[in-house]
């Protein structure tokens, strides 16, 4: 529950280090591997807990809305202080600020699970917690983005977006198996334990052993909190490719989320479904991004960046959402979560690339953060619109059908309303691709040469 897992990188010592010869190659990636590997740790154990606690609070309440605010209650404080974050991570110590959220998000943990064994927790209290982990992540992740850039040699970064998504897929496969093993074996407290303890190993790494970048100029540190956030603002305005990204990304967010809120509905809903087969469907989305996300990090450069995020996510659109929809066994549901996931590692690595290689370094935290608020403000309203839709709408009327083409379409029973809602949502994603791919298409993108990025 320490923390959500946005994209956000944490990363260690600048490439030159502290005055000392400059390292190359896999050598000056050393400090990043240690961090990434102890962190990703960490969000193992973070998704454990959260995956525990929406079984805990859907099993109990049977409400989808009730589920979907938990991600509401984490995302609303992300987006509504994200633009200002940035220019505060620009002018505090990086590392200070990442062992700080950190031990914060991770002590709501800690009452989490002291609610727990007295027997007093109740919603309300995880959407309290959850907008405190929130604003913690806020804070924290355009430090890190900041910090990645500085850390990671430039002919590096595709390769280490790899790393990245590699490390959230597998996160995905072992989080349902893992956090329901412990779960039978010794209850959600088990889950918290181990949670905890991940985060007091790569807290300490980060703290004793891993050095992190200041890029702090003069002009930054004496610019006004609100001057430096309309400075992001008026760099994207400048920068058309990047803002249209940064839109097609929110656009497809909204549809995400509400993919997010309909599925432990649907799953947990359906006779053929329940705990084990929400658990088999999550793990084939992570068993398809490690495989796209090892697949990325043997690819080339593509000829057109752009393009490739287009289509990837044109396939991902046009394929999972549909066979949830239609799908009446696990099987099926499985084929549509591999279909959907096989090639978002792809997308993110393109879209990373373009993003660190055209944002300048003193920028990046800045244009960061108001692109955390433009691009992610979509999704608390996803999380509610498909919680909404789900309990109030399409379960309502599905409920009422006796026979006739919604029954054959989407089967009947509890769960027959979420599947209606993944069809709307395939066909909303599909026609946001499309708008969005018309625009971008013929869009020529070069990566500039690495003195032009510190410009």
């Amino acid at each position: 529950m320490k923390k959500e897992n946005r994209g956000k990188n944490v990363v260690s010592k600048d490439k030159a280090g502290k005055g000392g010869t400059r390292k190359t190659g896999v050598e000056s990636l050393r400090p990043y591997l240690l961090l990434w590997s102890t962190q990703s740790l960490s969000g193992l154990g973070s998704g454990m807990t959260s995956y525990a606690l929406v079984l805990w609070l859907y099993l109990r309440t049977g409400s989808a809305l009730g589920t979907a605010l938990l991600s509401v209650c984490s995302y609303a404080p992300y987006v509504a202080m994200s633009i200002f974050a940035g220019a505060l991570s620009d002018r505090w110590n990086k590392k200070r600020t990442m062992l700080v959220c950190d031990l914060i998000a991770a002590l709501s943990t800690v009452v989490v699970f002291g609610l727990i064994r007295t027997d007093l927790l109740v919603a309300g209290h995880l959407y309290v917690l959850n907008a405190l982990n929130g604003l913690m992540n806020t804070i924290q992740q355009p430090a890190g983005e900041v910090a990645a850039t500085l850390l990671i040699p430039k002919e590096y970064y595709q390769k280490t977006s790899g790393l990245r998504s590699f490390s959230q897929s597998l996160t995905s496969i072992l989080t349902p198996i893992l956090a329901t093993a412990f779960f039978a074996f010794g209850g959600i407290e088990v889950v918290i334990v181990f949670d905890l303890f991940t985060f007091a190993l790569a807290f300490l790494t980060l703290l004793l052993f891993i050095e992190v970048p200041e890029d702090k100029t003069a002009k930054q540190a004496e610019e006004k909190l609100l001057t430096s956030a309309k400075a992001g603002l008026a760099w994207l305005r400048h920068n058309p490719l990047i803002t249209n990204l940064i839109l097609f990304l929110a656009a497809i967010n909204l549809v995400a989320s509400m993919y997010d809120a309909a599925l432990p509905a649907m799953l947990l809903s359906k006779s053929n479904g329940g705990e084990t087969v929400l658990g088999i469907v999550n793990t084939s989305v992570g068993i398809a991004t490690l495989l796209g996300s090892v697949f990325v990090t043997m690819l080339p450069a593509p000829k057109n960046r752009v393009r490739v995020i287009c289509l990837t996510l044109f396939l991902s659109m046009s394929t999972e959402n549909f066979l949830l929809a239609f799908g009446r066994t696990p099987l099926v549901w499985c084929i549509g979560a591999v279909l959907g996931w096989v090639v978002i590692p792809l997308m993110n690595a393109n879209m990373d690339v373009i993003f660190r290689s055209s944002i300048p370094v003193d920028m990046q935290g800045r244009v960061y953060s108001c692109r955390n608020t433009l691009q992610f403000f979509t999704i608390p309203a996803g999380f509610l619109a498909g919680g909404f839709f789900v309990d109030k709408v399409f379960e309502p009327f599905m409920a009422s059908q006796t026979d006739g083409l919604w029954m054959t379409l989407f089967g009947s029973g509890k769960g027959s309303g979420a599947a209606f809602l993944f069809f709307v949502i395939g066909v909303a994603g599909v026609l946001i691709c499309m708008f969005f791919g018309a625009k971008l298409w013929n869009y020529e993108w070069r990566e500039p040469e690495s003195d032009e990025l510190k410009k």
